[in-house]
Order: structure tokens, then sequence, then C-alpha cells
């Protein structure tokens, strides 16, 4: 069944389980990356407490692997905690695409419910549209949230068992979901702009700089720069 076909439901229980439903296909593929991300901690000397509240509190992939390895390296806490908050700056582009669907919204609310926004959770809400709710959203959190949390501390847990990690191939499957998300956002040729603008210039400053991980907020930058062009286009276009 595909998400087009599921007919809007009317009760917040029912957008809720929705919310869940659509978020399985994302879970399988974020399990395994959890597991590998807990069994590389384990090897950089986390424990299975600490790994859990990092997931609990920061709960954001990309810059959990960033920390990872520059704990594995001996790295201060603040660069560290600077690492994160710069792979994390994407997610102030990805919260303004999302102000229409929380406008109204108390603050405290809506601070709440974006603590739980993931790149995977902010396409589901953009492919939901306008007729995203609190309740699908925390059906597709606290989904995403707990299977996270748990397959990283099962990760960091067994993470001695697990000699090499990617020769399992759990390494792919973050590019693998990804990969997914982007399919759903295909809308013909025009979609190509801001996926090429974004992907070349990810990669120039990947290629530039020495280390770090100011290629994904390049990357951000680029896309959202040449899609925002886009549509300033088109609607100089429809009011010609």
């Amino acid at each position: 069944m595909s998400m087009d076909s599921i007919t809007i439901p009317a009760s917040p229980r029912q957008e809720f389980a929705v919310g869940v439903v659509h978020c399985l296909p994302i879970v399988a593929g974020a399990v395994p990356f959890g597991f590998l991300l807990g069994s590389l901690a384990a090897k950089a000397g986390l424990s299975a407490l600490d790994m859990g509240l990092m997931s609990a509190l920061v709960f954001a992939g990309s810059s959990q692997f960033v920390a990872v390895e520059l704990l594995d390296k001996g790295s201060a806490g603040l660069a560290v905690v600077g690492a994160i908050l710069l792979v994390n700056l994407r997610h102030l582009l990805m919260g303004a695409t999302l102000e229409p669907r929380f406008r109204g919204i108390p603050c405290a609310r809506a601070g709440l419910a974006l603590f739980f926004m993931t790149d995977e959770q902010w396409a589901l809400a953009l492919r939901r549209g306008p007729e995203l709710t609190l309740a699908y959203w925390y059906g597709v959190a606290a989904t995403l949230y707990l299977a996270w949390l748990s397959s990283t501390v099962a990760g960091t847990l067994a993470g001695a068992l697990i000699a090499d990690p990617t020769a399992w191939g759990l390494d792919f499957t973050f590019i693998a979901v990804f990969l997914c998300l982007l399919a759903g956002f295909w809308r013909g040729v025009g979609s190509l702009p801001p996926w090429l603008a974004s992907a070349a210039a990810a990669l120039a400053v990947h290629a530039l700089s020495s280390g770090g991980t100011w290629h994904i907020l390049a990357g951000a930058l680029a896309g959202g720069s040449v899609a925002a062009l886009q549509a300033k286009g088109q609607g100089r276009a429809q009011d010609a």
C-alpha cells in the first residue's frame, strides 16, 4: 500500500498510528545503522549507559558518529560539542521549511516536537504536506526514537563481539535509507538542480577541507539556495 493511497484519518490516535506505520521502513534501516554506531562506540571506550544518554539527549545519527570518532581520537569535550553543533546546523534550514506546518502551535509545544526532528522525520513531514498533524509527527518520532535508542545501546553491548561491523554491510544502511527518501521527492527533471548543487558543493568542500563536517552545511546551503531560486522563478512565471 502506498502512502498516497491511505485515507487521512480524523482522530489523533489514528494519526499517531499512521505515523508509526509510515516510519517502519525507516526503522528497518535505522536499526542496523544504530547497531553499527553502538559497536563503534564500544570500541571507543563508551559504555552502554554513555551511548544511551547520548542517543536520548542528542538523537542525531550523523553527529553522533562524528562525536564517537572524535572521542576515539581523544578530542576535548568542547571540540566534540562544537562538531555536533556544526553538523546539526542544517536543522535551522529544515526547521524553517516546517514553519507553515507548526504555525499557531505554542512555542513550548513546537520546541518539544522539533527536538525529535531528524532527516528522516523531516522528509516524512514534508511528504505528508498540509495534512501533517502533531499526532502523526509524534507517531513517527516515538517509533524512530525508541528504535534508535535501543539499537545503539544493543550495539554497544554487543560491540566486543563484532570485530569489523562494516564487514557486515551495516555502514551502507544509512546511505540506503537516504536514497529511498530522496526517491520519494522526485518530481521530474526539475528536482535535479538542487540535488546536483548540493552534491557538488558538499564534494567540493569535502575535497578542499582537511577533515571536519563543513561539507554537510555547504551541501544544505547550496541545495536550499537553488531550490529557493527555482521557486522564485516559478512564481514570476505564474504572475507573468
